[in-house]
């Protein structure tokens, strides 16, 4: 079995902004520059014949680029929040992909989980039920007119997550253009 998702990767003028924000992260942990990534699609453990099929049928999938934009920081989980993320902003075309490609994995049998889709980027990680500081509620109000200009992405991945006690690993198994 291997622990797969498709993703938007990022331009590196987007990721090196991204990074600069992590800068001065009072707690959390980062996630690793090479591991910034917009998921559409978390598939979970899925066996090779599965994957294999979702890559005939995802080298079929036609969509057009999409515009994006990162405008704000937000957390997941409340008074104990999970994550750190950047908001992503898009139109429309976004969440039709997103539709397409969760349907597009369920028809090669992989038990998508049912989650409302949320474009965002993790920034940061946080301990389980930890909650956070007074140093990281300033850490948010200073950074609370973050925003980067759109920038258009042309393609998006299958990639494969190996955990490690330090940190997942990501790596891209296959890319698929957004050409139209």
């Amino acid at each position: 079995m291997t622990r797969a998702f498709l993703a938007i990767p990022l331009p590196d003028d987007v990721i090196d902004a991204l990074t600069r924000v992590q800068q001065g992260l009072p707690e959390g942990r980062a996630v690793a520059h090479d591991n910034l990534h917009l998921t559409l699609v978390f598939l979970g453990d899925v066996g090779a014949e599965a994957l294999e099929d979702l890559h005939d049928t995802l080298s079929a999938v036609r969509a057009g680029p999409i515009t994006l934009r990162i405008d704000g920081l937000d957390l997941f989980g409340g008074e104990r929040p999970r994550s750190l993320w950047a908001r992503v902003v898009a139109g429309p075309e976004l969440g039709a992909l997103q539709t397409r490609l969760e349907s597009t994995a369920r028809r090669a049998k992989i038990d998508v989980p049912r989650r409302r889709f949320v474009p965002h980027v993790t920034l940061a990680r946080f301990r389980p039920g930890g909650g956070v500081s007074d140093g990281f509620h300033r850490y948010l109000v200073d950074r609370a007119g973050f925003a980067l200009p759109a920038f258009d992405v042309h393609r998006f991945s299958l990639y494969t997550s190996t955990l490690y006690e330090d940190g997942p690993v990501y790596d891209v198994l296959a890319e698929y253009p957004l050409t139209g």
